[in-house]
Formats: structure tokens, sequence, C-alpha cells
């Protein structure tokens, strides 16, 4: 009984310090969630490409139809109704202002679906994106503007927050720019979760 009167105390205490312990998920705890989804949709962007050098439809299609690629090798399948997964692309390509902010901010200044949307996304974007008005995550790296490069937000629909964020350290040249925007993301893919 005197030994139960000794270490109940530290025993109590020892539990009341392990429950203080960090509750917050980790990059590991993302990553893992990210693997167990398996359906997606993109949330769209204004036309962001605005440089009469670049044609922003046909680079917008490029970057969907390699991204949904990437996403099928993946095993992941396209659900714009309920997907766990939202993806948001950032080209910048023209673009004066780095996408490094934490939290993002969509953007949509309307409420009206399909209203400004390019059709690029017409049949990839999620029913409710513009429910979506800011995301967020603890663990986004920043990414420096640098032109002629895509950054890849992968999104929790749920939580509306980041759960990674890919870009490459490959280049986007103007000559065979459809190819260099394909090996561009096919980068990113090579280290996605």
């Amino acid at each position: 009984m005197k030994i139960l009167k000794i270490y109940l105390p530290l025993l109590f205490a020892g539990l009341i310090l392990y429950s203080c312990g960090s509750g917050a998920l980790t990059s590991k705890d993302d990553r893992k969630k990210l693997k167990s989804y398996n359906s997606y949709a993109f949330l769209p962007d204004n036309d962001t490409i605005m440089s009469r050098n670049f044609d922003n439809e046909h680079i917008q299609e490029v970057i969907i139809e390699t991204i949904n690629a990437n996403m099928r090798e993946q095993g992941y399948v396209l659900d714009k109704t309920y997907p766990d997964v939202l993806i948001k692309v950032h080209p910048m390509f023209d673009e004066k202002v780095a996408v490094n902010a934490n939290p993002v901010y969509t953007n949509y200044p309307y409420y009206r679906p399909g209203f400004y949307i390019g059709p690029y996304y017409k049949d990839y974007m999620y029913d409710n994106y513009f429910t979506i008005q800011r995301i967020d995550g603890p663990r986004i790296k920043q990414i420096p503007y640098r032109q002629g490069s895509i950054v890849i937000d992968f999104i929790d629909r749920r939580t509306n927050e980041i759960l990674w964020r890919g870009t490459s350290d490959k280049s986007i040249g103007s000559r065979r720019m459809d190819r260099d925007i394909r090996d561009y993301i096919d980068d990113i893919f090579k280290d996605f979760p």
C-alpha cells in the first residue's frame, strides 16, 4: 500500500506531462493523409498569364492534362462533387507576385459558379470551388517567384489546409514549352508522397 501511495502520484504526473506533448500534426502525418486519399478536383484560377507572349489557354490545358495524367498514375480519380484533395495551380510565367504567402487566398471575388473561369477547368473543377476563400497550412514552404515556373498545392478539402506544395528546379523555356511543362510537372510528381 505504501508503494502505491508513492508511485500513484508519479504515474499521475507522468500522464499529465505526456498529455502536454505536441499534439500538432507533422508533415509526415500530412503525407500519410495524402496517401490515404483517392479522389481529387481542381480549384480553378483566374487567367494568370496575361502577357501576349504566352497562350494562357493552351498553357493551362497542358498543365491540367499533365496533372490529370500524374494523378491517375498515383491512383486518384476525379470527383468534382466530394473530392478528398483539391489541387490549386499557380503558373508563374509573367506575374510579378511570388506564391509564398501563408495563408493563400483563392481570390474568388464573386460567388457565381463558372464566372470568369477559363474553359480548361470546366470538366475538372470542384463544383463548390467558390466556397473556398482561404487556404492555410502550418508547414507550407515558401516559394520565391521565378519566371517560367509552376507551383502546385494539394489541399485537404475538409480543412482547407495545404497538405503538400510542389515545385521543381527545372526551367520552362519558350521554344519547347509543351514538353518543358510536362517535364516540369512530372518532376514535381517524382517527390509526391
